[in-house]
């Protein structure tokens, strides 16, 4: 859905809008074969020599290995999940569900306010 709304955008240019757009397309519909051309750009302009040091540092003692914080982080969050469970959360959760009344904390948007309260 995506590459239609861009690829649509191309339809604007005057008098070869729509040819153009049915090229990039490569018939008369996003379908595999524009994939496969917006996948050959993508891998032809951003995955060149050099592209994955944006930054340009070339010594080690500039970057951050990766190993050491990934597994604190991610087990101080698999200790949350496993054995806290209930600490980030909230009292209102283990209320019931009630189909029938609202919570008087949810109330609709402003703009609409006034017709609802009509």
């Amino acid at each position: 859905w995506g590459a239609t709304v861009i690829t649509n955008m191309l339809s604007a240019i005057p008098w070869i809008g729509q040819d153009f757009v049915q090229f990039v397309w490569g018939g008369f519909s996003v379908n595999n074969a524009t994939l496969n051309r917006f996948f050959s750009v993508h891998m032809m302009t951003l995955h060149t020599n050099g592209s994955s040091n944006p930054l340009g540092l070339s010594s080690n003692g500039d970057k951050l290995p990766m190993h050491p914080y990934f597994f604190v982080f991610m087990g101080a969050i698999v200790g949350i999940v496993c054995y806290a469970p209930n600490l980030l959360g909230h009292s209102d959760n283990y209320i019931p569900a009630n189909p029938m009344s609202t919570p008087a904390s949810i109330v609709p948007e402003w703009p609409y306010y006034a017709i609802l309260r009509a």
